[in-house]
């Protein structure tokens, strides 16, 4: 299955080229060696010339990038770390997949309509070490695995990572933007593959769901904004420390931050927040403000340019168990009513789910993989995989609990509306799948165009070691 295989190596030296990243050093221009400069015949590449460097332990330099011996040695560690056999992949695969990476970087920065700004890779950051700290436990602990002695060495660190992984991705992403196949592409494509290597697809299936939220009680929610207004005049009037009400009331992972954030417009956050905390002045706190995750109270520090310091506290109304049991019976009528013939699945969900998202198009789930409707069996959610498998087509599932990110509890009913048995790739019945297939290879055939391209015009020195392996692009320029 050579058309599947070429595309799956494709999708590993993308995984695998961003994770050999993560502990990457800086790969500017420096000397590693005696820092002595060669006055050689500088090289030209298509923007400026290069000025080439004395440098120890250096397997390629790529354009304004180097690639370091240990890159090659922490790229293989992660390769481990992914559960992949790393004796089946060698330096000279590596080698050539960053190489390819520190290609992309290097002609993003020269393009002018690629643009990567420092408060955006700051503000990557902080969302990053955020995660992780709340992953790992502490700062001190996330410092210890990083092997850091302070905060500001590791976002050093992983201010080169990101900042050449998002140039690399956007530059991948320009020279494929405009690609498209048309129908006809695609039966080409389709009719290329010998009929004993078409790809086989697991067994899919087509869910809708509908979903019953319990109310929040009106009392319930004056509660959390009479206490957010209590905790704003004690820090107003009274000078109370706001970073100490968020440790001990905010009901989110800033609190061990004394509810500290690092905003810019263009984060993914609720508008109301963003709104409520652009509109204020350094050291002023809101009045409490509802979002679409629960209550909060802002101040505002600092204003750094596009960015804004603030703290932040949120405070989630509870339901009570009596709105839980009011939901938990209506959906139960729902059901009936459905499991009944009194009302479609789909008239059902339209009339009376609580989830925006899929209400309108009668519950109807879509793979964020694929953008169609149809789900692998073993992409399915773990918790609800067991009634889907058990459910035949149009049949209705028991009453099944769930909850938000933010861990409000909700019911739901699902349903199948069509099954499809493991099968070899069928061209009409998985259009949209083999569409995706074509799309990929033409886009590979685009990015091997540009590498080839890119390659011939870009200063390249491979290092001794590396001089005798069978690149898939020109890196030797023989």
């Amino acid at each position: 299955m050579k058309y599947i295989i070429k595309i799956c190596c494709i999708a590993l030296f993308s995984i695998t080229a961003v994770q050999a990243q993560k502990t990457e050093i800086d790969s500017s221009l420096v000397v590693t060696g005696d820092k002595e400069v060669i006055n050689e015949v500088q090289k030209t590449d298509t923007i400026k010339a290069f000025t080439r460097f004395k440098a120890d332990g250096v397997a390629a330099v790529i354009g304004d990038y180097l690639i370091l011996e240990t890159d090659i040695v922490k790229m293989r560690e992660d390769v481990k770390n992914q559960g992949m056999d790393a004796n089946e992949i060698s330096n000279c695969q590596l080698a050539g997949r960053l190489m390819e990476n520190k290609l992309y970087a290097h002609h993003a920065v020269q393009d002018s309509t690629i643009n990567v700004s420092e408060d955006e890779i700051n503000n990557m950051i902080d969302q990053q070490m955020d995660r992780m700290v709340q992953q790992i436990g502490s700062m001190e602990k996330l410092l210890e695995f990083y092997r850091k002695e302070n905060e500001r060495d590791l976002k050093a660190e992983l201010f080169v990572f990101n900042k050449e992984r998002t140039l690399s991705d956007r530059m991948q992403s320009k020279i494929v933007s405009e690609i498209e196949v048309t129908p006809e592409e695609v039966r080409q494509f389709f009719d290329r593959i010998p009929e004993d290597e078409r790809p086989q697809f697991g067994d899919e299936v087509e869910i809708s769901q509908l979903i019953i939220e319990p109310n929040v009680p009106q009392e319930e929610e004056q509660k959390v904004v009479d206490q957010l207004t209590e905790m704003r005049n004690d820090i107003v009037e009274n000078g109370a420390s706001f970073a100490t009400k968020a440790v001990l009331y905010s009901q989110d992972a800033t609190s061990t931050k004394g509810g500290q954030m690092t905003i810019t417009r263009k984060d993914p956050l609720d508008k109301d927040f963003k709104q409520i905390a652009f509109s204020l002045q350094e050291g002023e706190v809101s009045k409490p403000f509802k979002s679409s995750f629960g209550y909060h109270i802002i101040q505002l520090d600092k204003v750094r340019g596009q960015k804004l310091d603030i703290r932040h506290i949120i405070i989630m109304p509870k339901v009570t168990e009596e709105t839980i049991k009011i939901a938990r019976e209506k959906l139960d009528t729902i059901r009936t009513s459905i499991v009944n013939n009194k009302i479609s699945f789909d008239e059902a969900a339209r009339r009376y789910s609580d989830e925006e998202e899929t209400r309108g198009d009668g519950g109807k789930l879509i793979n964020p993989k694929t953008g169609d409707t149809r789900f692998e069996l073993t992409d399915i959610d773990p918790l609800i995989y067991e009634k889907v498998n058990s459910l035949e087509e149009g049949e209705v599932s028991l009453i099944l609990i769930d909850q938000t990110r933010t861990g409000s509890k909700f019911f739901k009913i699902i349903t199948v509306n069509k099954k499809y048995k493991a099968h070899i790739a069928d061209y009409s019945q998985d259009y949209t799948k083999i569409k995706e297939l074509a799309l990929r290879e033409k886009q590979i055939k685009a990015i091997e165009k540009w590498q080839k391209a890119k390659i011939g015009d870009t200063y390249v020195k491979v290092g001794d070691e590396y001089k005798d392996c069978a690149f898939s692009g020109n890196w030797l320029k023989q």
